[in-house]
């Protein structure tokens, strides 16, 4: 019994000799894997130019709330809702029947006053002239100049008294403090208004607004230089609505005094013109900045660079017409082709066909139906 167990394993284990040694030798005969077909591009450096991108909003240059300094009822509204109005233009009223009243109160008082200065005076030039002849006590002398300085004083604040319900009745007319457009009105005639409380409507310019956008404090030095250089004619800081781009450029205008402790950040100001009034304050949209900066940088085709876990790779041919795996740190794309911060020199080869195809250290052949050119498409 023990004999013929020993025979049977002997023959299990001779028969999977001999299967392991016939697939060597189909091995063998197979040969080597095939060679897969790829189309190279030479890795080279070229001007790149592209554009960073911030988030922006629209306000306008200069903006004022408009707020009655009186109180009262609304009498008149003079203006269109949304219309262009002129520096000086009368655009509300306000009942001024009261304030007028006082007024008119005022200057009755301040002539009472200047009456009782008349009086005051002839007094005191009576009892300066029986002081001459000895004729009159020294005190009714100093009584009599007392009484002039105190009619005087009395005068001088009626005119101030004058001059404060003066003011009220001029503020009973709101105008516009500058050329702008005027939004809609948030009172009507009749309305009850209280100084220096009650909205009544908003002005603000519009030939030229301002779109402010934040930068990180890493670019402030960029951003300084190119203020000393910014001009309205060059196409540096350009405004897009989504796919649209606004048709004219902008002018760098200033950088905030200080950056923001919390998010490291410095607000950054353009103009730019509202010829056509496409742009209205309180819009949003996305600041174009050229960037010309990245000169004689490595560009590559991005359809060469594969992603595995959020890392960027390529594939590089090597002398033994092998490839390897190459780690990239990638920068901004420029049209079909993307920028190389690392990884990368000039000279070298990556494949831009067939990556599909391709392992670390896989042979490689040239596909020589198609070549690859300088800028990275295809021909045939």
């Amino acid at each position: 019994m023990f004999i013929n167990s020993t025979k049977f394993y002997l023959a299990a284990f001779a028969a999977l000799t001999l299967q392991s040694c016939g697939k060597k030798d189909q091995q063998q005969q197979a040969g080597p894997p095939p060679a897969v077909a790829v189309t190279l591009h030479d890795v080279t450096t070229g001007d790149a130019a592209y554009y960073d991108e911030y988030p922006a909003s629209i306000t306008p240059l200069n903006v004022v709330e408009l707020r009655p300094q009186v109180s009262g009822f609304i009498t008149g509204v003079h203006f269109q809702d949304g219309a262009r109005v002129s520096k000086g233009q009368l655009l509300y009223s306000i009942d001024a029947q009261l304030y007028a009243a006082n007024y008119d109160q005022a200057v009755a008082n301040l002539k009472v006053q200047e009456a009782n200065v008349g009086k005051a005076q002839k007094d005191a030039d009576r009892y300066h002239e029986l002081d001459k002849n000895d004729a009159v006590a020294k005190q009714l002398v100093d009584n009599a100049d007392a009484a002039l300085e105190v009619a005087k004083k009395q005068a001088d604040a009626a005119k101030a008294s004058i001059s404060a319900v003066q003011t009220s009745v001029r503020y009973t007319k709101v105008y516009a403090p500058f050329t702008g457009v005027i939004g809609i009105s948030l009172v009507k005639v009749g309305a009850a208004v209280t100084a220096g409380q009650t909205l009544l409507n908003t002005v603000s310019t519009d030939g030229q607004l301002a779109v402010d956008f934040n930068v990180d404090q890493k670019e402030i030095f960029r951003f300084t230089s190119m203020l000393k250089k910014s001009a309205a004619s060059d196409s540096t800081f350009t405004l897009a609505f989504g796919s649209e781009i606004y048709p004219y450029p902008g002018k760098l205008s200033l950088i905030d005094r200080a950056v923001d402790p919390q998010t490291g950040s410095i607000k950054t100001r353009l103009i730019f013109p509202n010829k056509d009034n496409l742009l209205r304050a309180g819009m949003t949209g996305t600041v174009r900045v050229l960037n010309n900066a990245s000169e004689k940088s490595i560009i590559i085709p991005y359809k060469a660079v594969t992603e595995q876990l959020g890392e960027f790779f390529v594939y590089v041919a090597g002398d033994s017409s092998k490839v390897s795996q190459r780690r990239l740190v990638l920068g901004k794309p420029v049209g079909t082709n993307i920028i190389v911060k690392e990884g990368l020199k000039e000279g070298e080869k990556i494949a831009v066909e067939g990556v599909q195809n391709l392992r670390e250290g896989v042979t490689i052949k040239t596909d020589t139906a198609r070549v690859a050119s300088p800028g990275g498409a295809t021909t045939r």
